[in-house]
């Protein structure tokens, strides 16, 4: 569970770093790999929401 929130937290990290170059300096290849990084969170997402069910039941 550790390492699954270390995960988030890093993908976090570089999503909002590459979003704020975006917004700030219209850099188009920051934005895709923003976008890409949502997914990515998106699926860590999902995967803490079941494990932490997982904890929450014993």
């Amino acid at each position: 569970m550790k390492d699954l929130v270390e995960k988030i937290k890093e993908k976090f990290d570089n999503f909002a770093t590459d979003a704020n170059l975006q917004v700030e300096k219209s850099n188009k290849a920051a934005g895709t790999r923003a976008r890409k990084a949502s997914l990515e969170l998106e699926k860590l997402l999902k995967e803490f929401r079941k494990v932490s069910l997982e904890y929450a039941k014993k």
